[in-house]
């Protein structure tokens, strides 16, 4: 830590390990790798975490490389507001900008959602995820977890009517969302709603490739559809109404936690409903996505519950309710 009037930035590529592995429709991995920045400045510093996705063309490499880019404009003084302009969005913003509001909470004294003027974040219940297998796999593991009230279930495409009905088999009381990460085509899209309607799924998230949804316009949708990959800042908004009936903000694809505050209120004003997801990282990724809660029907914030451990004070969970971040974490 440096106690310079000049603020300083470091970034680093840290790695979590998985418990067990972590399955959705374009494969398997073991660990969780995410990028750190840290903005340092009169002895104190602000944490960012961010994880490098390459669906969208991100590496660990490429992403710590664009942050340390960004070394001599953090030192002449840029805020979060220059930087929404000065990188584009994705996960190395989001890592930036969090480590940004964190430092400006610190040096203000005050948590991080006061300082942001939003609603102080609760307790919610977070999604516990069940990733993709055979139908018979899918239903063990959903036994293990049916006492958790709100399940979202990988799906992969053929096969998938016969995996949501062993999954509800499996967990009959609890509330189902489905996420298909962009695997069902045009000619399984209507048959695959049917069969998650007919066991009482409440939402769908991005059943088809993103630049390639057009049908779900066309269909009678039998279950509520959320985009995700197909959705990643504000300016995409108003084109996904026809098409989407909720939208998952991620704060990697938002390119931080300013764009995703800012992308809720849009959505909302449009008539969505919003989930925050997140991706397979540490409770530092989850807590600046906590400030997002307020305005979410669905929270899927349960990232750190995959890992085989979680950083040092990490976030609260309470079997599926997860609480808002001590400042020892972040904000």
């Amino acid at each position: 830590m440096t106690s310079s009037k000049v603020p300083g930035l470091f970034a680093r590529i840290e790695r979590f390990p998985i418990a067990g592995s972590f399955t959705i429709s374009r494969g398997a991995k073991t660990e969780a790798v995410t990028v750190v920045a840290e903005v340092s400045q009169n002895g104190l510093t602000g944490r960012g975490e961010c994880v490098p996705y390459p669906r969208y063309g991100e590496t660990p490499e490429a992403t710590l490389a664009a942050i340390l880019a960004m070394q001599d404009a953090v030192r002449g003084g840029l805020d979060r507001q220059a930087l929404q302009a000065a990188m584009k969005p994705g996960a190395a913003r989001n890592a930036l900008d969090c480590a940004l509001i964190d430092l400006e909470a610190k040096a203000a004294g005050r948590r991080a959602w006061n300082l942001l003027d939003r609603p102080e974040p609760g307790v919610r219940t977070t999604a516990y995820t069940i990733s993709l297998g055979t139908p018979e796999a899918m239903a063990a593991a959903t036994a293990k977890a049916a006492h958790r009230p709100l399940l979202k279930i990988k799906l992969g495409g053929e096969g998938d009517p016969e995996r949501i009905a062993s999954v509800r088999k499996a967990a009959p009381e609890s509330e189902l969302v489905v996420d298909a990460n962009e695997a069902w085509t045009l000619a399984n899209l209507e048959a695959n709603l049917a069969a998650c309607a007919a066991v009482g799924v409440t939402l769908v998230e991005q059943p088809l490739p993103a630049g390639r949804d057009d049908a779900l316009a066309m269909i009678k949708r039998p279950v509520a559809v959320c985009a995700d990959e197909s959705v990643h800042t504000r300016k995409t908004l108003a084109s996904l109404r026809d098409r989407y009936d909720a939208v998952n903000i991620k704060l990697d694809k938002t390119g931080g936690l300013t764009e995703a505050l800012a992308m809720a209120d849009a959505a909302q004003a449009l008539g969505f409903e919003i989930m925050i997801g997140c991706m397979v990282a540490t409770s530092l990724s989850m807590a600046p996505a906590m400030l997002v809660t307020p305005q979410a029907r669905f929270v899927d914030l349960d990232g750190p519950l995959l890992l085989a451990r979680d950083r040092d004070h990490g976030l609260r969970y309470d079997e599926s309710l997860v609480y808002p971040p001590d400042a020892a974490l972040w904000g």
